[in-house]
Formats: structure tokens, sequence, C-alpha cells
């Protein structure tokens, strides 16, 4: 009989199907039985992913016309926020794009696992661009604005041109067939990259940020409007990194 250790080993690479297992099953140790259920419910959980990601595929590829088309991805990080650039990714993925099963929406996901999700994107994507939209812009143009900007400059970087563009959310002014999506990145897998791209890179952006101004905690929250942030606007003001034509930074300037 295996001990408890062996078979923890054994089942890591188990598919079920093996001649040993139905002994393993039949073992009637209650620590057994544990590792046992453990192993179902991660099978389980990896067969919902795959399933999960093969219907992202089938969405992204119903708006093509023939196989040999490429499907782009466009999404954005930082719409929101008081301070720093909103950034946005274009990303056209491999067909099927296995080494992503399990990628979901960047929001739901832990700041470990979307930047080993977006080393994995940027070492398997066939194409893939992320622009930075400074302050500045956004304040001349309007945040919407500046977004759509954004997006546009990412899809046209692109290495290879894309034959359908899908976009969270948003329709852009390009001379390729464009789709908005809305909540994208919960229906298309290359949605779902450019998610994560945009993301981890307005993230580690303003981690770098934070180092020039640590009074502000950039890297807490990333620019958002917390409690904690506003007070430090009000204390010692904006810095050149916020954005003036948002509020509460407007009326603030407005008082000083």
């Amino acid at each position: 009989m295996l001990s408890l250790k062996e078979m923890k080993e054994k089942l890591e690479h188990a598919t079920g199907s093996e001649t040993w297992f139905t002994e393993l099953e039949n073992d009637t140790r209650v620590g057994a039985q544990k590792l046992i259920s453990s192993w179902k419910r991660k099978q389980q959980k990896l067969l919902l992913e795959k399933q999960a990601h093969d219907e992202k595929i089938l969405f992204d590829r119903s708006f093509c016309a023939n196989e040999l088309d490429l499907v782009a991805g466009v999404d954005e990080a930082g719409r929101g926020p008081l301070a720093g650039p909103v950034v946005t990714a274009a990303v056209i993925l491999n067909t099927q794009a296995e080494e992503l099963i399990g990628l979901n929406d960047s929001k739901q996901l832990s700041k470990i696992k979307r930047n080993e999700l977006a080393t994995i994107i940027k070492n398997n994507a066939i194409s893939y661009f992320i622009h930075f939209q400074p302050v500045e812009k956004i304040d001349e143009l309007n945040i919407y604005e500046a977004t759509k900007q954004s997006m546009t400059e990412s899809v046209l970087h692109l290495h290879k041109r894309p034959s359908v563009v899908l976009v969270d959310a948003m329709k852009l002014p390009i001379d390729i067939e464009t789709h908005s999506i809305i909540k994208g990145d919960a229906q298309s897998l290359a949605i779902a990259a450019a998610s994560i791209l945009a993301k981890t890179a307005r993230d580690e952006y303003m981690d770098q940020l934070h180092e020039t101004f640590p009074l502000y905690l950039f890297n807490k929250h990333a620019g958002y409007g917390t409690k904690e942030h506003v007070e430090m606007i009000k204390q010692y003001g904006p810095t050149e990194h916020h954005r003036k034509t948002f509020e509460p930074i407007k009326s603030i300037l407005k008082m000083r």
C-alpha cells in the first residue's frame, strides 16, 4: 500500500485513466479519500477552465471569414484614476493559445498571476503593442477620446495587420473591421489578453512613479481616488502626473 505522501506525488501527474487509479480510489483511509477528492476537484476546475477557454476562442473566431484571419483584441487600464496614464494594449494570439487556459479578466486575478500571464502572452503572441497615453493628452482631449486615440495607436503599431479587431466597449476610427464588445474581457480571449498586458504595464509604471513621489503611495492605489490619495493631494497639491480636469483635483486647484 502506498503511503499518503507517495499517493499525493502520483496524483500530481495522474489523468484518471491509469491502471492503478481505481486502487487509489478504493483506498479507505481518510487521508487517501481526501487526496482523491482534492484531485477530482482540481480536475473539474481544469475541465471548466478548458471549456471556458474554448468558448472564448470560438467567440473570437466567429468574427473571422476564414481560418487564416488574424483577430486582435484591444483593452485599456486606467480610465478612472486621478493620476497616471491610461494604458491600452492590442494583441494577436495564436489560434488555440493553449498556454493561456485559465486566463480571465485581469481584475479577477492576483498581481503575481497577472504578471506571469503577461510574460506568457508576450512570449507566445503573434504580435502585441502597448501604448501609454499621457496625462497631458487626457486633460487636453478628455478621457474617452484619449482612450480611443490610444487604442487606435495600439492597433496601428501591431507588426501584423489584423483582419478583425475586437475592442472592449469602444469603437475605433480605423479601416479594419472592428467590433465593440460589451464586457469583452469576459467573452473574448484576445481582449482578456489585452487587458492583462494593459493592466500589468500600468501597474509597473505606477510602481516606478511611486519611487519619485513616495508621499502619494502610487504603488498602493495606482492613482485611483482613494480617501488616502485625495488627502495627499489636498495636503501637498497635485503632481505633474495628476489629471487636472478630474474631480476633485479640479476643485482643489481652484481653492489653492
